[in-house]
C-alpha cells in the first residue's frame, strides 16, 4: 500500500468515528432538548442545580459515536467512566447520600411544633397512588407503575432509588420526568391552588408555631427512624439516612460531620447524580411511546398531589375551631420538593396580603412530605419485591 493510500485509508476510518458520521435524528432532537434544560436552568432560573447537570448530561449522553468500535466511552458501555458513575444511579447508591444531605440541612422545628401537619404531608401522597392506578390503566406492569407513580411525590433522588429497584429499564425516563417536573413546580402548583381555594381562604392567617425545645429536635430523628422503619423496613435506605443526617445537625456535638454531609458531599453527588442521568437519556433508549406516557402521567401525579394536599386541608378546618384554621395555600408543600413549594405557598400568600407570611407553615408538611414520599416509596418496594 503507497503512503498516499494508507493516508486515504486512515482519513476515511477517522471519518467514519466521527459524530458527524454517526448522526441520527435522535441525537439531534435530544440535544436540542439538552439545550432547552440548560437554557430554562440559566435563563429562567428553573432550578438550576438541577437542570444545568442534566441537561449537559443530556447533550453529552447524546454525542453519537462508532457504537461498535469498541471505544468504552459511552454511559451503557462496560468499564467506561461514564458506566462507572453510572452503577451510583443503578446500584441505588446515589439517592441515600442525598437523603442524608437532606437531613443535614432540615430544620424539623416546624413539624414537632404542629405535629398534624405531617397529614397534610400523608394526604398529598395521593398523587403516588393516583398515579400508579394510572400507569396500570395504561398498561405497564405493577413494577413499571409503581416507579412511574412515585414521581408524583416530587422527589428525584426518591424516584431513581425506587425504578433502579423496580423497573430499572424505564429509569432514566423517570428520573429526567422526576426533576423536569420538579423545576416546573413553580408553573403547575400556582394554577391549582387558585382554582381550588377561594379569596377568603388565602387571607387566614396561621398563628405561630410554640418554641421547640432541642431534647425535641434530638429525639424527633430517633423516635422518626424507629416509627417509620419499623412500618416500611424497605425505606430503610432513605429514612435510615434522612434521619442520620438530622441527628448529626441537632446533635450540637457533629457539626464537621453535618457540614461535610450538607455541602461538599451532598453537591458531589448531586453533581454526579444529574450528569448521569441526564446522560442516561440516549435516543435510542429514551425516544419511546413509553417516555411520552411517563412524562403525561407525571404532569398527573404532581396537579393529583398538589390538589390533594389543598383540598385535605379545607376538610381539615371543617373540624378545627375558627381561630385555628390552617390556610389551605400550604397544602401544596405536603410534596416533597423542599424547600420550593414552601416558598410558592409563602409567595402566593403575600400576593394576596403581603403581611402573611406562611413559609415557616409550609415548612412542616414540607418535610413530611420528604418523610412521607420515602415511605411511599418503601411501602411499593414492599409490596411488589418478589
Amino acid at each position: 500500500m503507497s503512503i498516499g493510500e494508507f493516508i486515504i485509508s486512515n482519513f476515511n476510518d477517522f471519518i467514519s468515528y466521527t459524530g458527524f458520521a454517526n448522526t441520527e435524528l435522535g441525537n439531534v432532537i435530544m440535544i436540542c432538548v439538552g439545550a432547552l434544560f440548560v437554557w430554562l436552568a440559566i435563563k429562567k432560573d428553573f432550578e438550576p442545580l438541577l437542570l444545568v447537570p442534566i441537561g449537559l448530561g443530556i447533550i453529552l449522553g447524546n454525542i453519537p459515536f462508532k457504537g461498535d468500535a469498541g471505544l468504552e466511552i459511552g454511559l451503557y458501555e462496560d468499564n467506561s467512566v461514564l458506566n462507572i458513575f453510572y452503577q451510583g444511579v443503578r446500584q441505588g447508591w446515589y439517592p441515600p447520600l442525598v437523603f442524608l444531605g437532606i437531613g443535614a440541612m432540615t430544620d424539623f422545628s416546624a413539624l414537632i411544633a404542629n405535629p398534624k401537619l405531617i397529614l397534610i404531608g400523608a394526604a398529598a401522597q395521593f398523587g403516588i397512588f393516583g398515579a400508579y392506578m394510572i400507569a396500570l390503566m395504561l398498561g405497564f406492569e405493577p413494577n413499571q407503575a409503581a416507579g412511574i407513580a412515585i414521581i408524583g411525590g416530587a422527589d428525584g433522588p426518591t424516584a431513581i432509588f425506587l425504578s433502579s429497584k423496580l423497573s430499572p429499564n424505564l429509569m432514566g425516563a423517570i428520573a429526567v420526568c422526576a426533576y423536569s417536573y420538579m423545576a416546573l413546580v413553580p408553573v403547575i402548583q400556582p394554577v391549582v391552588m387558585r382554582l381550588l381555594t377561594t379569596k377568603n381562604e388565602r387571607l387566614i392567617k396561621m398563628k405561630p408555631g410554640r418554641k421547640v425545645s432541642k431534647t425535641e429536635k434530638i429525639l424527633f430523628p430517633i423516635i422518626g427512624l424507629l416509627l417509620t422503619t419499623f412500618i416500611v423496613p424497605s425505606g430503610l435506605p432513605l429514612l435510615g439516612m434522612l434521619f442520620f443526617g438530622n441527628l448529626l445537625k441537632e446533635s450540637g456535638k457533629t457539626d464537621r460531620l453535618a457540614k461535610t454531609a450538607s455541602s461538599s458531599l451532598n453537591n458531589i453527588v448531586v453533581v454526579l447524580l444529574g450528569l448521569t442521568v441526564g446522560c442516561s437519556t440516549q435516543a435510542s433508549e429514551f425516544l419511546t411511546l413509553n417516555t411520552i406516557k411517563i412524562f403525561a402521567i407525571g404532569a398527573l401525579a404532581f396537579i393529583i398531589a398538589t390538589a390533594s394536599g389543598v383540598i385535605f386541608v379545607k376538610l381539615m378546618n371543617l373540624f378545627l375551631s375558627k381561630d385555628n384554621k390552617i390556610n389551605p395555600l400550604i397544602g401544596n408543600a405536603g410534596v416533597s420538593a423542599v424547600p420550593m413549594a414552601a416558598r410558592i405557598s409563602n409567595n402566593l400568600g403575600l400576593e394576596y396580603d403581603r403581611h402573611n407570611f406562611l413559609l415557616m407553615h409550609a415548612m412542616g408538611p414540607n418535610v413530611a412530605g420528604v418523610i412521607g414520599s420515602a415511605v411511599a416509596a418503601g411501602t411499593l418496594l414492599g409490596f411488589l419485591t418478589n
